[in-house]
């Protein structure tokens, strides 16, 4: 079985409060790839609440952002009305919750390879393709970096290096 994670394609990391051109400059392919693909397709969704700044997070990270319930917390609309399941909400950057359910999956059907798009690559996308790998030892897993944006172009080329180190495909 192949799987394809879509992580935090959400309004405020596309035009929202995080947003930026290269987020933008993605979705057209991350649409065509979620479109194309032959096998399961997950989502994640960075999920905060109204408490979000007097958390760890909020104090290194003071920006308000996908807020449960918000514009900003939904999946971008085209992305949204293509998938089966509803995404997995994740209160920080990687998802034990997905790990732990692809788990599960390799059980019933074994997991051939696991393919993440996204953003941010260097945060959410790096640690949720370093998670899989921990609980998915013998899979392959990949990142497609033309559907992957970071919250600058230095940084989405730094995580996809230490990713490569990791022996995680770049695609």
């Amino acid at each position: 079985m192949n799987v394809l994670i879509v992580v935090d394609m959400q309004n405020d990391f596309i035009t929202g409060a995080l947003g930026s051109k290269e987020a933008v400059a993605i979705l057209p392919a991350v649409v065509d790839k979620i479109k194309n693909f032959d096998g399961m397709v997950l989502a994640t969704r960075d999920t905060h609440g109204e408490n979000y700044l007097s958390t760890a997070e909020g104090k290194k990270l003071p920006v308000p952002h996908c807020i449960k319930g918000g514009i900003g917390w939904h999946l971008v609309r085209d992305i949204e009305r293509l998938l089966v399941t509803p995404p997995i909400d994740k209160p920080t950057f990687g998802s034990a919750e997905l790990g732990q359910m692809l788990s599960s999956y390799n059980k019933i059907k074994p997991i051939e390879a696991v393919t993440l798009i996204g953003v941010c690559t260097d945060i959410c996308v790096i640690s949720n393709a370093l998670l899989i790998k921990a609980f998915l030892p013998e899979a392959t897993v990949k990142v497609d970096a033309s559907c992957c944006a970071g919250t600058t172009p230095e940084a989405h080329e730094r995580a996809l290096q230490a990713m490569k180190n990791c022996q995680i495909e770049i695609v």
